[in-house]
């Protein structure tokens, strides 16, 4: 069974950086979009940045220039780095990726648990 565990979360000073991970437990055979969601309280979930498997990447306005997505498709792992943290990008980060198990033929979308993200103004 094919889960996403993220990593890196915490508690930071605005300015401040933090660098989240999330990579894949369970037997796969490739990953095509990876990417990460946040979800501030009251607010709906919202997409922060996306990878695909060529490397391309789209990112919310709100952090581009700040938030940096990239991809190590050897250990199949996404980060995403965070830096010049604002307190308004507090929220719990999600990591989303398209992932084919070996057992299957398809693509699944699959959700990790979520990291918190604590910006201290």
């Amino acid at each position: 069974q094919v889960q996403l565990v993220e990593s890196g979360g915490g508690l930071v000073q605005a300015g401040g950086s933090l660098r989240l991970s999330c990579a894949p437990s369970g037997s796969i055979l490739s990953i095509n979009a990876m990417g990460w969601y946040r979800q501030a309280p009251g607010k709906q979930r919202e997409l922060v940045a996306r990878i695909i498997s060529s490397g391309s990447t789209d990112y919310a306005d709100s952090v581009k220039g700040r938030f940096i997505i990239s991809r190590d498709n050897a250990k199949n792992t996404v980060y995403l780095q965070m830096n010049s943290l604002k307190p308004e990008d507090t929220a719990v980060y999600y990591c989303n990726a398209d992932v084919q198990p070996t057992v299957a033929y398809a693509f699944y979308n699959y959700w990790g648990q979520g990291t918190q993200v604590t910006v201290s103004s």
